[in-house]
């Protein structure tokens, strides 16, 4: 068995770097498989609430928890560590250009030597994504182009996608990931969208509450 830690959001440490150079080289010298990091882009104050995973619907977090960029503190604690694998724990891809992301996320499997792995889910705050021009209505379908635009680019050079939200054609990205065709993608959330989701496009399910095995075999495809 393997297991992984993440670092206390609520107590604002991960914007410490000393703190998490530290913690990150501790985990990784004990024998921790992986560091698992969240992403909120920006928190909207009286935001709704929607959290699927509190009883009251807060994220159970201050509004100002700081929540640095995921890919780029990674990238710090990649330099910090040897072994220690590197997982996105969710990044909210309806968020994110998938040619955006598919260079940001080589460049960090480059440079760490293979050691990501690309949590991915569909988000729930929904003024956060109006913040940034997405209709939260759409999130899910622009997930899954997403993961196909990614896997594309990753896979293929040059690569073309055609799409309701991306496309492009004759794309060329480097430098390559590691792994050819690109780091594992895990979906996450608590849904049975979810679970479908990884059934169908994902590499791994990394669910955001508990299911038992018996909800997962019947769930994911």
């Amino acid at each position: 068995m393997r297991f992984g830690i993440a670092p206390p959001y609520d107590t604002g440490v991960v914007a410490d770097p000393a703190w998490m150079a530290a913690f990150a080289r501790h985990a990784d010298d004990v024998g921790f498989e992986s560091i698992y990091l969240a992403e909120h882009l920006a928190v909207v104050a009286g935001y709704t609430r929607d959290h699927h995973y509190t009883g009251d619907g807060h994220m159970g977090l201050p509004d100002d928890t700081p929540f640095p960029d995921v890919l780029e503190t990674l990238a710090y604690l990649a330099g910090q560590t040897g072994d220690l694998r590197l997982h996105t724990s969710v990044i909210v891809l309806p968020l994110h250009h998938p040619v955006h992301l598919a260079k940001r996320v080589a460049t960090l499997d480059r440079l760490s030597g293979g050691r990501v792995t690309l949590g991915v889910g569909v988000g729930w705050m929904r003024e956060e994504m109006a913040a940034l021009n997405v209709d939260p209505a759409s999130r899910g379908r622009r997930a899954d182009e997403a993961i196909m635009a990614l896997r594309a680019i990753w896979a293929e050079d040059p690569a073309s996608f055609e799409g309701r939200f991306f496309r492009f054609s004759g794309l060329r990205s480097h430098p390559r990931p590691v792994r050819p065709g690109g780091p594992a993608i895990h979906i996450g959330g608590h849904s049975e969208a979810a679970a479908r989701r990884a059934g169908r496009m994902g590499d791994g399910f990394h669910p955001s509450a508990y299911r038992s095995t018996a909800w997962t075999a019947q769930t994911v495809p």
